[in-house]
């Protein structure tokens, strides 16, 4: 059991509501999908890269993002370690601090239940 503070996606990159299980545990898990475009020389030459959008430049070799103690729980989302600031801004994952995420990953096993629920709209007057 825990409670942490996340981040979770972004506008265009919602993180789908729903009941799901978990179904692939990777301690050190890596994108296939973001990440950067990094020269031989070990320079990156493109951040926050998307393999659908943006064109790899000569020379350079794609590096997915890493993603510790990734926890998938359906098609291309899962929970898993990473950069939370105060508000959504991920390409769909639950991203937590690494304490929490290690947390979560050593207590759940392939099955586990995991219910992303969106948070009620507040309206403020």
């Amino acid at each position: 059991m825990g409670q942490t503070n996340l981040s979770s996606g972004r506008k265009d990159f919602e993180t789908p509501p729903g009941s799901y299980h978990v179904t692939q545990k990777d301690e050190h898990h890596f994108s296939s999908q973001y990440g950067s475009y990094v020269a031989r020389s070990g320079a990156v030459l493109v951040r926050d890269a998307d393999l659908d959008k943006d064109r790899c430049p000569k020379g350079a070799h794609f590096v997915g993002a890493p993603m510790p103690y990734f926890l998938r729980f359906t098609g291309g989302y899962g929970m898993h370690a990473g950069f939370v600031p105060n508000y959504r801004a991920s390409h769909g994952c639950i991203r937590m601090p690494e304490k929490m995420a290690k947390h979560f990953f050593d207590a759940a096993k392939i099955g586990t239940r995991v219910e992303v629920i969106e948070p009620p709209l507040q309206v403020t007057r």
